[in-house]
C-alpha cells in the first residue's frame, strides 16, 4: 500500500486528507523513490490554499524529500536502485509514502549527509544558493539584508552570507527568533515591530544596502525598497504576509533606478547541469561547515496539518521535516 495527504479542494490545513494512492510503476526516464523524510516549505501552503494551483484536483501536494531508488525505468542512467537521493522543485507530489519522479529532478545525496539533512535543506538550501550566487552575487565586505532571518531560508542565507565576508541584517518577530538569526550569523537583528529603513540607515551610516532578500511579501515590501541604495536590487521571492499588489514601475525610478525581479528556484535549475551545481555548491557548504541545517520541528506525514498551522502562525525556526 502506498498512502499519500490530498487534497481535493483548496482550503484549510484540515483539506489534507490521507489516503490511499495507486503507486505505478517507472516508465522510461522514471524512478520510483521510497521517501525517508519530506520537507516542509512555505510553498506546501500556497498550493493546499490555492493561491498556486495543482495541475488537477485532487492533488498530493509538497515540493522536496529524500528517500531510496526502489526501481527505475528503461534507460535511466542519473540514479540507480539503493541509491539514497534527494530533491527539491517540483513536480508537487511529495506529501507520500513513495512516489514515481522524472530521474533527471533526482540528486544522490553524498556521503556524510542524512536523508533527514537533504530533505530539510534542498529547496530551502538551492534557493539561498541561487539568490546569493546568481539573482544577486553577495561579494565581501557588502552589507545585505533579509527578511525572516529565522526562519528555513533564513538561516541558510545568514550562514552562507557571512561566509562569504558580508553583513547581514536580518529581520525578526521576535527577541527569541533574534537570538537564533545572531547565532547564525545575522551581525544585525531589527524586530519587525521598529522603523526598518531607519535601522537600516542607522547601521550602514547612511549607505543603506544594495540587496534586499525578501519572502515575506505584501507587509515588508515597500519598507524593503525604501532600504536601497541607488541601483539596488529588490529580490521578492516569497509571499508569507500576502501577494505584493501591482507596482508603478515609475516608483522604481523615483527611489533610485532601482531593479526589481521575483525569482523562482524552477527557472534556475531547469536544466539538468544547473540542478547538479546548485545541488553540489549547498552540499559543498554544508559539507565544509559554513552552512549548518536546523532541523527544529518534525512531524509525522499524516499530521502535517498541525505542521502547516504551525508555519502559517510563525511558530516554526529553522526546517521542518515530516515523516512518512
Amino acid at each position: 500500500m502506498n498512502h499519500a495527504l490530498r487534497i481535493h479542494e483548496y482550503g484549510g490545513p484540515e483539506k489534507m486528507l490521507w489516503e490511499e494512492v495507486p503507486l505505478p510503476a517507472p516508465k522510461p526516464g522514471e524512478a520510483l523513490v521510497r521517501h525517508s523524510a519530506v520537507g516542509l516549505n512555505y510553498i506546501d501552503v500556497y498550493f493546499r490554499n490555492g493561491l498556486y494551483k495543482a495541475p488537477a484536483l485532487p492533488a498530493v501536494i509538497g515540493m522536496e524529500a529524500a528517500g531510496v531508488v526502489e526501481a527505475v525505468g528503461e534507460g535511466v542512467k542519473e540514479v540507480a536502485p539503493g541509491d539514497h537521493v534527494a530533491y527539491a522543485g517540483g513536480p508537487i507530489g511529495a506529501y507520500a509514502e513513495a512516489r514515481v519522479m522524472k530521474a533527471d529532478r533526482l540528486v544522490r545525496i553524498p556521503a556524510g549527509i542524512t536523508d533527514d539533512t537533504a530533505a530539510a535543506m534542498m529547496l530551502q538550501g538551492m534557493t539561498a544558493q541561487y539568490l546569493i550566487r546568481r539573482t544577486f552575487r553577495v561579494q565581501p565586505g557588502q552589507t545585505i539584508l533579509v527578511h525572516a532571518a529565522a526562519g528555513g531560508v533564513g538561516l541558510i542565507l545568514c550562514q552562507w552570507a557571512k561566509a562569504l565576508g558580508a553583513t547581514v541584517i536580518g529581520t525578526v518577530s521576535t527577541e527569541e527568533k533574534a537570538a537564533l538569526a545572531r547565532a547564525n550569523g545575522a551581525a544585525h537583528v531589527v524586530l519587525t515591530h521598529e522603523d526598518l529603513p531607519a535601522r537600516v540607515k542607522e547601521i550602514t551610516g547612511g549607505a543603506m544596502v544594495p540587496v534586499v532578500y525578501d519572502s515575506v511579501g505584501k507587509d515588508t515590501f515597500m519598507a524593503s525598497l525604501d532600504c536601497l541604495a541607488p541601483l539596488g536590487m529588490m529580490v521578492t521571492f516569497g509571499n508569507a504576509s500576502g501577494p505584493v499588489p501591482p507596482v508603478d514601475p515609475g516608483l522604481l525610478s523615483a527611489k533610485g533606478s532601482l531593479f526589481l525581479t521575483r525569482p523562482t528556484m524552477a527557472t534556475y535549475t531547469a536544466k539538468r547541469e544547473d540542478l547538479m551545481a546548485s545541488a553540489e555548491d549547498l552540499f559543498a557548504a554544508v559539507a565544509s561547515g559554513q552552512v549548518k541545517i536546523s532541523i527544529n520541528q518534525e512531524w509525522s506525514l499524516r499530521d502535517a496539518a498541525d505542521a502547516h498551522r504551525a508555519l502559517e502562525a510563525r511558530l516554526t525556526t529553522g526546517s521542518t521535516i515530516l515523516r512518512p
